[in-house]
């Protein structure tokens, strides 16, 4: 555990340092395209099921990040700007959640954190295996379900979707990655994640 955490640390630092940039372009163009606020915040269950905020660029419009929506996004989601479909489509709206990791709410690898709501459905059993780390950026689900929006339909019941027929495969691949987790994996699961934003990972 003290070693991922100074691992997250440290590569969370470098990459901000890296990415800076870009982080701050995206932040410009977001701006310019569609006002603020710039960043897009939300309550998520974290390690020991302490509520952390999440932080993405924001990627819908202005007035549809109250949370009074769906909590999932879909296919053709009428919400997401023509800016955010870019941004999500390469999973740039993910780059400030280094910013959770280098304050310790998540970690570069572990199961993606989830809003409060779809925690409660959790079996107990699943529920304290998958929150007995910290969440992360990425894992074996997020390489899985990399196109997830894909496989659901806007206009239905989105989230009745998600819980039926995502969630239960993406906590089976939570729980196997808790299991089985070392660095070794951690490495490998980042490296087939950029390798999967960039299109040579299928």
């Amino acid at each position: 555990m003290f070693l991922k955490r100074i691992f997250d640390l440290v590569c969370s630092s470098m990459l901000l340092i890296v990415f800076s940039p870009l982080l701050l372009l995206i932040s410009a163009v977001v701006w310019v395209s569609s006002g603020r606020p710039i960043f897009f915040r939300q309550e998520r269950a974290g390690f020991r099921r302490l509520i952390f905020k999440i932080i993405k660029f924001r990627t819908m419009s202005f007035g549809e990040v109250s949370g009074k929506g769906a909590l999932i996004t879909a296919s053709l989601d009428k919400r997401v700007t023509k800016l955010g479909r870019i941004l999500r489509k390469y999973k740039l709206d993910e780059l400030p959640q280094l910013f959770n990791v280098f304050l310790g709410n998540m970690s570069l690898v572990g199961p993606r954190p989830e809003v409060p709501k779809f925690v409660d459905m959790y079996p107990d059993e699943v529920r304290d295996q998958v929150l007995s780390v910290r969440p992360g950026i990425t894992d074996i689900a997020s390489i899985e379900f990399f196109n997830e929006e894909k496989l659901l339909l806007a206009g239905e019941n989105v989230e009745k979707m998600y819980a039926e027929s995502i969630l239960p495969a993406k906590l089976n691949l939570a729980v196997k990655y808790v299991k089985t987790r070392n660095m070794s994996m951690d490495i490998k699961l980042l490296l087939k994640t950029m390798l999967k934003m960039v299109g040579y990972y299928q």
